[in-house]
């Protein structure tokens, strides 16, 4: 579930990602060599030694030929990948001949590494000299968690979004609580009368309604929004901006129900006891239908297909 949604906030960051990524690679690469008068495979090779200060990051930085073979080894602050890949052909990675085809920088899709079994991106810069040919391409690998860190913080992989989703679950169980304890004093606010039918008082029975839908409402929050912002809950294809409100209309619409039934009891017990106060249970339901019918104007214009007709 977690890696779902670290798709889709790569994909709502990645026009951002590729800007600043290309961008330290032009200016720690291209920008530098550019000065000196012709560029050569050893210039190259120099220069992306320097790279790791600037991409801390990064999990793999190497430099390929024009035929895609790697021809610099790792560079990588993780042991395990250091010093190793030189010789390897990298050829039918999509990276390379998407660089080959473009003639510019560009930053992939997350795929899965070989090596570490992570998912990661890569942006590949390539390096032509005064002749307009290829030097060699340099790539960069970033996992996806650190992608996500570097240019959108406020994800669920940085400090901030883990504290966030242990903010989100400690609400949920105590807001499961609350919910727990309205079953509770509902169930028992009508079972103390036993099965003596006589003994049922309706005014018991109205207020033991509202509080189960009262207990249902907030367990249906409960559970939007540890699916949503605990869990990340995969969106189902096609799901549009307004689905995003999703908890919030839930959640109304059940207090919309509870007032209901609120209105309902309060036009029997102004009938039974004192009719001159049914006005009272008028006004509640002038307020329910005002609610009612603000909720479908929110929902109607907060669709992306109204936005769109504006």
């Amino acid at each position: 579930m977690l890696t779902v949604k670290e798709i889709q906030e790569y994909a709502q960051i990645r026009t951002k990602a590729r800007a600043y990524l290309c961008y330290i690679l032009s200016r720690n690469i291209a920008h530098s060599i550019g000065k000196e008068e012709g560029v050569t495979l050893d210039m190259v090779i120099g220069k992306i030694k320097n790279l790791q200060e600037v991409i801390p990051l990064a999990e793999v930085i190497y430099a390929l030929d024009g035929n895609g073979i790697q021809i610099t080894e790792n560079i990588s602050s993780n042991p395990k990948l250091n010093g190793i890949g030189k010789g390897e052909d990298r050829s039918d990675r999509a990276y390379y001949y998407r660089t080959l085809k473009e003639h510019r920088c560009i930053l992939t899709d997350p795929y899965p590494s070989l090596e570490t079994n992570e998912l990661v991106v890569t942006a590949s810069f390539p390096i032509y000299d005064t002749n307009n040919r290829l030097v060699a391409i340099i790539c960069v690998d970033i996992t996806l968690k650190n992608i996500l860190r570097m240019i959108h913080p406020s994800s669920v992989d940085s400090n901030f979004g883990v504290a966030s989703k242990w903010v989100y679950a400690a609400f949920s169980v105590a807001l499961m609580g609350v919910a727990l304890l309205l079953f509770i004093k509902g169930i028992a606010s009508f079972l103390h009368f036993g099965i003596n039918i006589s003994n049922i008082d309706i005014n018991e029975v109205f207020k033991s309604t509202i509080l189960l839908t009262l207990s249902l409402a907030i367990a249906d929050l409960v559970k939007a929004i540890m699916l949503e912002e605990v869990l990340g809950r995969e969106k189902k294809h096609g799901v549009t901006e307004d689905e995003t409100h999703q908890t919030m209309v839930k959640f109304l619409g059940s207090i919309i129900i509870a007032l209901s039934i609120e209105a309902l009891m309060l036009v029997f017990k102004s009938a039974l006891i004192d009719p001159t106060k049914i006005e009272y249970a008028v006004y509640l339901i002038v307020g329910v239908s005002f609610l009612l019918v603000s909720l479908s104007l929110y929902i109607k214009f907060s669709r992306p297909d109204a936005k769109h007709k504006k």
